[in-house]
C-alpha cells in the first residue's frame, strides 16, 4: 500500500517536523512523506495527502482535503483538534498515547525519591556549604496512589514495583484492572480513601468534567502531613489556591509540578517561593525519542489499513 504523508508545520521539545520525517521514511520506504514548512505548502500538501501528521489542524484545511482518511496527532490529549469537523468528513484520528509513557514514569519516580531522601534539603545546604545531617525518609514500605491508569499511570506502577511499596490505581472504570494492589474509582469515598492512606499521590489523568477541580481543599486536607504531591497531568486538576494553602500551612510534605493552574506560571506567584515545591515547565514529557515512537504508531497503522483495507481500529484510534 502506497500511502501519501504530509507532516505538518510543527516544532516540539526542540524537534522539528524533518526529523520526524526522516523516522517515518525508515520505517515506510515506499511511502510519500512531504514535510510542509510554510503555511502555503500545508495547505498545498493537504488537498492531496492521504495521512496528516502533526500538532494540529485547520478546520478550513480540512474543508479541502479530499483524500485525507487519517489524522494523526502528535499529543495524547486531543482536546484543542476540530474533533466534529474531521468527524464529519469521515477522517480517523489517533493521539500520541504511550509515547511520553517511560519519560514520564521517570520524571514521577525521580520526583519522588527526590523527595524520600531529601534531595531539594541537600541541594540548599549544597548552595549554603553547609555540613549538616538532615532527616530522610525510606520509599520502601511506602504507599502511592495513581490517579488515571492510562499509558502513563501504567507506566509508573511499573517502575514503582521493584520499590516495595504498596499501589493504589484509581480509574474511571474500575473494573479494567490495572497494575496495583487496589483498584479503585476516582470519585468520592473511594478517591478520599486513598488519599488518607498516601505517602505519595500521582496525578496522571486528563483533564475532564470529572478531573478538573478533584485535588480541590477536601482531597487536599485529606491527605497526610508527611505526604507529597506530583501532578505531571493537567493544571486545572489540582486547585492551585487550596494546594499553595496546604503547602504553607506543612498540611502536606511537598509538591512536585510539572504543570501548573495558570500556565506558565507567572514569576511572581507564590509557588515560586515555596521551599517544599519542586516545579518544572510542562517538561516531563521530554525525550528525544518522541518522533521514533510516534513514527512506530504510524507505521503501525498504515500496515493496519493496508491489511483491512481502512483506517478503523487502528493503534491510539480516538474517532
Amino acid at each position: 500500500m502506497t500511502v501519501d504523508i504530509v507532516v505538518l508545520r510543527q516544532q516540539l521539545q526542540g524537534l522539528d517536523g524533518e526529523s520526524y520525517a526522516a523516522a517515518l521514511e525508515e520505517r515506510l520506504p515506499e511511502a510519500e512523506i512531504s514535510v510542509a514548512r510554510t503555511p502555503s505548502e500545508e495547505r498545498a500538501l493537504l488537498r492531496t495527502a492521504q495521512i496528516a501528521a502533526g500538532t494540529n489542524i485547520d478546520p478550513e484545511a480540512v474543508e479541502r482535503a479530499e483524500n485525507l482518511e487519517l489524522f494523526a496527532g502528535t499529543y495524547a490529549g486531543t482536546e484543542h483538534l476540530p474533533l466534529d469537523v474531521l468527524e464529519d468528513h469521515g477522517i480517523a484520528v489517533t493521539n500520541g498515547s504511550g509515547v511520553h509513557g517511560p519519560n514520564i514514569a521517570e520524571y514521577v519516580l525521580g520526583s519522588i525519591l527526590s523527595f524520600a531522601r531529601g534531595f531539594p534539603t541537600a541541594w540548599r545546604q549544597k548552595e549554603r556549604r553547609e555540613w549538616q545531617a538532615f532527616q530522610t525518609h525510606e520509599l520502601q514500605g511506602s504507599t502511592v496512589t495513581v490517579i488515571g491508569l492510562g499509558a502513563i499511570g501504567q507506566a509508573v506502577l511499573q517502575r514503582l514495583e521493584p520499590f516495595g511499596v504498596h499501589t493504589i490505581g484509581l480509574r474511571y472504570t474500575p473494573e479494567k484492572g490495572g497494575p496495583a494492589d487496589e483498584i479503585a474509582g476516582l470519585e468520592g469515598e473511594a478517591l478520599h480513601d486513598a488519599l488518607a492512606r498516601s505517602d505519595y499521590v500521582v496525578v496522571a489523568s486528563p483533564l475532564t468534567e470529572t478531573t478538573r477541580g478533584l485535588i480541590d481543599e477536601t482531597a487536599l486536607e485529606t491527605m497526610s502531613p508527611d505526604s507529597v504531591l506530583v501532578n505531571i497531568a493537567r493544571g486545572p486538576i489540582v486547585e492551585t489556591e487550596a494546594l499553595v494553602s496546604e503547602l504553607q500551612r506543612n498540611g502536606i510534605r511537598g509538591a512536585a509540578l510539572d504543570v501548573t493552574d495558570p500556565e506558565p506560571l507567572p514569576a511572581d506567584h507564590e509557588l515560586w517561593g515555596l521551599d517544599n515545591v519542586f516545579l518544572t515547565p510542562h517538561h516531563a514529557g521530554f525525550t528525544p525519542n518522541y518522533w521514533e515512537r510516534r513514527a512506530d504508531i504510524l507505521a503501525e497503522n498504515v500496515e493496519i489499513a493496508a491489511e483491512t483495507g481502512s483506517f478503523d481500529g487502528l493503534v491510539n484510534q480516538v474517532r
